[in-house]
Formats: C-alpha cells, structure tokens, sequence
C-alpha cells in the first residue's frame, strides 16, 4: 500500500532527500543513459513541492510539483519517476493522478503544463493531458509539451 507524502524542500529529512534524489538519479540517468544536470535549484524554490510515493519505508514513486512561473507560465509537474522494481501495477497511473489532485488542492483550477518524453504521450492523455507542441530535444530525449487545462 502506498502513502503519500507532500513536502515543501525544507520539511524534506536528509534520508528523504536523498532517496528521492537517488531514485530520480536511477530513473533519468542510469536508466535512460542521460548524463543531465539533474539538481537543477528548482528544488529549493519557494512554492515548490516533493510528491513522495512510500511503500514500506521506501520512495517509491515522485513527482515534483512547480507553481506557475517556476518551469512553465502554468503550474507545472516534473520529474515524475517510479522505481523499477516497482513498475508493473499501474504506480506510474497512481502517481500521476496524485500529483494532479494535488495541484488542484495547491493551486484550485489552475492549468498544469508538462514536458513529456514523447512516447510517454499516450500514458498522459489518458490523464487529460493534450499535446501543445511539436516534438523537441531535452538532453536528447524526444519530448513534447502538454496541458491539463482546468
């Protein structure tokens, strides 16, 4: 079972830090062999929030969740991971839609704009995500911008 925990930088223990940064680090970069500037200082700005999935003591979902202004002139959602090993019950279906809810209670009825890898394109519209632009290169990665308008 999962719970999830939301926390602004500052509320985020040593431990937890570091575990959600090293799931991002096995996720974007180990497993997408994407050598990136991962710590971007996006994570200490003010309104910023770390969505944690934790099952059994151990992150195992996350999102980062940006007010508008931060990322994009929306609210935004970024760095949405799930650990490998726990891949395959639909986690990546359950993070997504917490950290929508969540925007939600965060920012009510506000748009949310993502920079998807494009082959993730179908996954977020099945979320109510559309695409709003062509495809372009992140650390040469096919990506695409989205939005959930509210």
């Amino acid at each position: 079972m999962i719970s999830w925990q939301l926390l602004p930088f500052n509320k985020l223990s040593t431990t937890l830090l570091y575990e959600l940064i090293k799931l991002r680090v096995d996720v974007f970069i180990v497993e997408q062999t994407c050598p990136y500037p991962e710590l971007d200082g996006k994570d200490t700005l003010p309104g910023v929030q770390h969505l944690l999935g934790i099952n059994n003591d151990e992150i195992v979902a996350y999102a980062r969740l940006l007010p508008a202004g931060t990322t994009f002139a929306n609210v935004s959602i970024g760095r949405i991971a799930t650990k490998k090993t726990a891949r395959g019950n639909r986690l990546g279906h359950q993070l997504l839609a917490e950290a929508v809810q969540q925007c939600e209670i965060l920012w009510p009825g506000q748009t949310i704009d993502i920079g998807a890898q494009e082959h993730l394109e179908l996954f977020y519209q099945q979320h109510g995500f559309e695409r709003i632009s062509e495809m372009y290169l992140e650390d040469d990665i096919p990506h695409i911008d989205m939005r959930l308008n509210k």
